[in-house]
Order: C-alpha cells, then structure tokens, then sequence
C-alpha cells in the first residue's frame, strides 16, 4: 500500500468515513460480540465502585473551593501562615437581662474560663480574660473578681467597652451581651473534625444555658458544620427522590413496571459507579461536587430512556428482540456518544478556571458523564437481552400525553415555519446583550444553610456590637522590632486610623489600640506581655517584621459595598504614602475571588458553546447541521441570563455552572434529532420536509420524556438547605424547560424553513443497524451487502 492511499485512508476515516461518534459506539459493539467478557468486565468495576460506597463523606469547608484560585487565596493563605486568623474562630453570644447583678456575671465569668479549659480550645477572648497592666511589672483581670453591686460590673463593662477597643466588640453597648471567642485547637480539630470541636463546645456550655442566660454559637466553624449537613441531607434527598422520580415517569411514559425497572437500572448503576470514583479519586465530596451524582442520575435515565424508546420502537415494527438491541445500539451508539462528548465539553471546559472546587467539580462531571456513556454501552444492552430471555413482553404505546405537542410543533414548522424561525433568531440575538451586560454577584449568606440559626445568631451580634468580621490589614515594618518601634508604630496608626474612619470608632485593633495604656506611662513591651503571647502575636510578629491590623465588620455585607470599601482602604493608604500594606481575609477572599472566578467561568460558558457547536458541525461533517442547532441551544441559556440579569440576581458561581451543563446536556436532544432526520434523508430516501415530519414523529415523544425525566430530576436540587445548590436546579430546570421548546419547536421550524439550505447533507453518514456489521453480527446476514445494497429503511 503506498504512502498517498494510507493517507487518503486515514484522512477519510477522520472526516467522513465515520460515525457522529468517533468510533465511541464500539463499547457498545464489543458487548454484542463478547457479552460474557463485557458482563465480568461490568461485575469487576461495580464491585470496585460498591467498595467506596462505605467511605462516603462530605467536606463542608468552603475554602476547598478558592483554593489556588489567584492572587487573592495566596494572600489570605499567606495571612494565616503568618498571624493565624480568627477565620476559623468560634463566637459565643451570651444574653442576660441580668448581665449586670454580680451572681450572673460570675456564672459567665466560670463559663468563659470552662471553655478556655475545653480539650478543644487553645485559648479564650472575652472581657475576664482581658488583663491591664500594673506599675511595677505585672497585670490585674479587667474584670475584676468579686463585685458587690450592679452599679459596680455596669461600670467596670461600661468602661471596657469606651476604652478597650477589643472589648467594644465583644460587649452589647445596652449591657445585655457579651461575645466569648474561642480559639480552636486547629490540629485537634482537623484530626477529629468540626463536629467533635462543636459537640464539646455544646456540652461545656449547657449546664450555664438558663431562664437568666441564652447561650448561642455561631462562627465558621458553625456554618460550615451546618454547609456539610445540608450536603449530607441534600445527597440522601437527590438520590432517593431523583431516583424514585425518574423511575415513575419511566413508568408513566412506558406503561409498564417492568419496563420502568429497566430504564431505572442503568441510571442506579451510573451514580453508583460515579460516586464510588469520586470517592476514589477526590476522598470526599463538597458542596459542588454532590450534585454531580443528580447530574449523571438524570442524564443516564434520560439516554436510558432514549434507548428503549428505539428499542421498543424496532421490536414492535417486527424486528426480532435480540436484533432490535444491536439494531439500537448502532443507530443511539453513535449519536449517545456525541451528546457524551458535548457534555463532557461542558465539565471539562469549568477547569479553565482557576480554584480547586471548580476543577474538582469539572473533573467528577467529566469523570461522572464518561463513566455514564459507560454504562450505557454495556450494562443496557446486557440487562435488555436478560430481560428478553427471561420473557420480557412490549409494553403498549408510549403515552399520548407525550406526544399530544408534536402535531402543533409539525403545524408550526410546516406553516409558519419562516416567521418562527425569524422571531426566534431576533430574539436569541437580543438576548445577546444582557449576556454582555451581567455582572458577578456574591452574598456570602447564600453560601449558609437556609434557616441556619448560627447565621442568625451572627446578625445578632452585627445588631449587639457591629459585627465580628475580620478585615485584616497586613502592615510590614521596618525596624524587625518585636515591640514595635516609634516609626513603624507611626505607620500601623495610620492605617488604623484609617480603618477605623470606615468601620468606626473601637471597631479595629491593632498595636495602636494600646495607647490608653501607653498614654498612663507603661511601655508597649509591658502591654505586650500583659496581654500575654497568644494574643500578641494578633498584633506583631515575633521578629518584629510585620504587624497586623484588624477591622470587625458586620457579618451580613453586600459584595459590592465591601469591595467599596477596599478600594477606598488601598486609595486611602496610597495617598498616605503606604504601598506595600496588604487588605486579605476570608470575606475579601470569597468576594473578589468569586468575581475572577464567575468571569471565568463566563468565558468557560462561551468556550464551550463555541467547541460544541463545531464538535457537531465537526461531527456531522456539516456547518449547515451546526447552524440549525445553534439558535434551539443558545436561546435557552441566553434566556435565563436574560432573567437574571433583569431581575438583578447578577451572576454567581452555581449560576455559571448550571448553565454551562445545562447547554452541554440540551444540546444532547438536537444531537438526537439531527441524527435521526440526517439519517432519515440519507439512509431512507426520504425529502427534506417528510424526514422532518417523521424524525419529531419517530423520537418527538423520547424528547418530551426525557426533558420530563431531568427536569423532574434536578427540580428536587431547588429544595436544597443550601441556597447557592437551590439556585443550581433552578436554573438547569428552567434552561432544559426552554431548551424543550427550542428542540420541539424552534429546531423543526429552522429546518422546515431553510428549505434548500439544507439540503446538501454533507458526507458523514450515521450508523444504524444495517451498517458497518461487525464480525459475527447477528443481523449481518439480514441485508445485502455490497454494491447492490439498497439503504434499509427505519421501521415506522
């Protein structure tokens, strides 16, 4: 063979001797050729997924999600190395209408010092462990033990809270509340985790709870705690009701139980692969990655579903049952395989963007939606010939209700096709612009769980004190003092000078808090030592190279308003002659990180509805093909951005993400279609118009099913405790939703319309049953071969 023919070989094989597939539907074609190695092969891996099932956890830390997303986590990484932070702090919000009467304050003052001994705690920060220095050397409790009178503890709180800049966050101005911050043992905590630290917390302060005290918690520790809950409920709760509803629709749809059975079992054995390489893979799930389980439950019963739609479809036109398999599997093989690769696109396309938690999420859809195609391939083929041999009988037709919009949708696109088309072309155009035009939303509240009574506990203490925020202000110093030299000193007022003119009088502490103590004649060394090591190094580090400023703010914090705020902190201390000051934190983390994300993300969006349209113009070897399906498939995702934009919901991490899956699996019904209608005019003979009309006949009723089967799947992620997983399904359902009207309506009008511009057809054929036979094909032997070989025609 010369150089030139293997070339010309390899060239046709590439363009247009191929499937739409790629050659992917040979998974399929190897179970019907060896099903005994296929089926062992299929034991061995479910086996292998089943021994992860036990090790099945949730991360709930909502750092895992920024990190290693830019500039922003390696500063706030950078802060902790270098102060630690009060980012993993727990708050103790103690209320008393008697806080006042000495019996009540020394019960606070017992529990403060139980919770400074808790196995969990390396430390406490509260008005009894304050101490102030003495002449001479020493220090004295700020509270001190003993107080006879209310007029006396009144006094003494009312004076820590005017003077003490730390203790005006944590006493209520009105002497109803004091703040308790506890400092976790970090090591101990990630050793037995957040649950352990929250319990032994719970049990210290229950024997104080009383008519005269309430005692609440609240913190990161708190809300992560509650995050991973709702995620472990939000698994249970995908899975069983996703499950259960797919399952009735399938039955609905077939009208059969055993029929409903088989449709349910390839999408059981999809999540149950996919969870146990998830947990293989990544050790745990998150927030992000939970919902990659509903994803591929909903995905797998709608291509399930797909199957035996032609399935059933074959055997009840006479094809024998065992042929009517294979005779699926050549002809969904290749176009399953097509919408596996634009979905998996559509993960893929996420780990452009920087961020742990968005890659790790990119990474199990990806891994989910190949595993899923999988399964497709080899478990349904297998389980529909066990069937058949176990006396499996046709359901009758599929339910009227799933076709009752196909002769509208048929009206429309044979009669107004050209003005529907239109409107639809102009509409998607103008939806164009509020896509240019949105903007990064973030509120970190939506990242809690709804009802989360530490969240409420937290605006409590926003009302009491002004909140407990940190803002920190990294300052470096010059002098490498570790008490702070009189210039650096001049250098970390200024900023909390600064600080303190945004956030307000005592709300920022720092080196330069001290100076009513400095004022009476001690030196900043004797205030260093009187607040002892563990809360110096809040202040400077031990080599005196940096120091630290921090601001509370209030827990509830518009994005916007905050990034106003560091703008105006940088533009203050710039003209201060200040450059190098660095502003970090958790809050500054999330907020300016979910923006760079969210952009890229959008991006992400773009670049993937760019590369699956070419993937299918690629496919079909036709950009005729990927023109009619660009309107039907950017309408709906331009739509709801359209919504959210509008409605001033702005865009956020879940949002993108919803969306750029939901493009990746609506374009799987146009891919369906355009399969059958490209093989209807090329394999049957058919005319333009008639192979439109038979296609949304022939798999209109499959489109409506499966667009139920997902959005019934996913419509149960909108009851989530958490809101940004809540908004997920909200927005995938109303995408598929639209996306159902643009495959039914606007796909066939488009076509029906382009009258001759679709007519040529490419050169790229699709596979069916009578195709390509493989060696040993059980139906190879039903159809001519060769020259004379005239195209077989679909079953009607």
């Amino acid at each position: 063979m010369s150089s030139g023919s293997f070339l010309k070989r390899a060239r046709d094989r590439l363009t247009h001797k191929r499937s739409i597939g790629f050659g992917l539907e040979y998974i399929g074609l190897a179970t019907l050729r060896f099903p005994r190695l296929v089926a062992l092969a299929v034991l061995a891996f479910s086996i292998l997924a089943f021994s992860q099932i036990p090790r099945a956890n949730v991360d709930g830390d909502l750092l895992r999600v920024y990190a290693h997303s830019g500039p922003y986590y390696d500063a706030y990484e950078h802060l902790s190395d270098t102060f630690g932070t009060f980012e993993n702090d727990i708050y103790i919000l103690v209320n008393s209408e008697r806080l006042v009467d000495p019996e009540i304050i020394e019960q606070i003052r017992f529990l403060a010092f139980d919770l400074e001994l808790d196995d969990y705690a390396v430390g406490t920060m509260s008005p009894f462990t304050l101490r102030r220095p003495v002449p001479g050397g020493g220090s004295i409790p700020a509270v001190p033990e003993g107080m006879l009178t209310p007029d006396e503890v009144a006094f003494t709180l009312m004076d820590l809270q005017q003077n003490d800049p730390m203790m005006g966050n944590l006493i209520t101005p009105d002497l109803s509340g004091i703040v308790i911050i506890v400092f976790p043992d970090q090591a101990r905590v990630r050793a037995d985790g957040a649950a352990a630290l929250i319990a032994s917390l719970r049990e210290t302060i229950a024997p104080y709870q009383s008519e005269d005290l309430q005692i609440e918690l609240t913190g990161p520790p708190i809300w992560t705690t509650e995050m991973l809950n709702a995620s472990v409920a939000d698994q249970v709760k995908f899975t069983v009701w996703g499950f259960a509803l797919g399952a009735l629709i399938a039955l609905f749809a077939l009208r059969s139980f055993f029929g409903a059975l088989i449709v349910a079992a390839t999408p059981f054995l999809a999540v149950m692969w996919a969870m146990g390489m998830i947990l293989l893979f990544f050790g745990s799930f998150t927030f992000l990655t939970i919902i990659v389980t509903t994803l591929v439950l909903v995905i797998a019963f709608a291509e399930s579903m797909f199957f035996v739609f032609n399935w059933l479809a074959f055997w009840r036109d006479g094809m024998e049952p065992n042929k009517a398999v294979d005779a699926t599997v050549k002809l969904v093989g290749p176009a399953a395989a097509l919408t596996m690769l634009t979905t998996f696109v559509s993960f893929a396309s996420l780990a452009l963007t920087p961020g742990q938690g968005i890659r790790e999420f990119s990474a199990a859809g990806a891994l989910g939606t190949s595993l899923l195609f999988v399964c497709l391939m080899t478990f349904l083929p297998l389980l529909l010939k066990l069937a058949i041999r176990l006396g499996f009988r046709p359901p009758p037709k599929n339910s009227r209700v799933l076709t009752a919009p196909l002769p509208f949708a048929w009206m429309l696109a044979s009669r107004y096709g050209r003005p529907v088309s239109v409107i639809a072309i102009i509409v998607t155009l103008l939806l164009i612009v509020p896509y240019v035009l949105i903007k990064p939303h973030f509120s970190f509240e939506d990242f809690l769980a709804k009802d989360s009574l530490a969240l409420s506990t937290a605006v409590d203490i926003d009302e009491g004190v002004g909140g407990v925020a940190p803002l920190y202000i990294r300052v470096p110093l010059l002098g490498d003092d570790p008490n702070i030299g009189a210039v650096d000193f001049e250098k970390v007022r200024t900023v909390h000078q600064i600080l303190e003119g945004h956030l307000g009088v005592n709300k920022v502490i720092s080196a330069a808090s001290l100076t009513s103590y400095t004022d009476s004649g001690f030196s900043r060394q004797e205030v260093f030592d009187s607040v002892g090591p563990f809360m110096r190094q809040r202040f400077v580090t031990e080599d005196g190279a940096q120091a630290l400023v921090t601001g509370f703010m209030p827990t509830i914090i518009e994005s916007d308003v905050l990034k106003q705020l560091v703008d105006d902190l940088n533009a203050e201390m710039a003209a201060a002659g200040i450059t190098d000051a660095e502003i970090g934190g958790f809050r500054i983390l999330t907020t300016f990180a979910t923006d760079d994300i969210v952009r890229g993300l959008q991006l992400d969006l773009t670049l993937s509805v760019i590369i699956n349209l070419a993937l299918i113009g690629f496919a079909f070897q036709s950009f005729r093909v990927a023109l009619a399906s660009a309107i039907p498939n950017l309408f709906p995702v331009l739509g709801t951005e359209a919504w959210l934009y509008f409605s001033g919901e702005g865009l956020q991490l879940t949002t993108v993400m919803a969306l750029t899956i939901a493009f990746g699996i609506a374009v799987d019904d146009t891919v369906h279609f355009l399969s059958h209608y490209l093989h209807a005019r090329r394999d049957e003979g058919m005319g333009h118009l008639d192979a439109v009309r038979h296609t949304l006949h022939r798999i209109g009723g499959a489109i409506v099913a499966t667009t139920i089967i997902l959005c019934a799947g996913v419509i149960i992620v909108v009851f989530s405790e958490l809101p940004q997983v809540a908004l997920f399904g909200t927005l995938f359902v109303s995408t598929l939703a639209f996306a159902l009207i643009g495959d039914l309506f606007i796909l066939p009008a488009l076509l029906a319309a382009g009258g001759r511009f679709f007519h040529p057809l490419g050169r790229i054929g699709v596979r069916m049953a009578d195709e390509d036979p493989t060696p040993d094909d059980p139906l190879a032997d039903t159809h001519t071969t060769g020259e004379n070989r005239q195209p077989a025609r679909t079953p009607h």
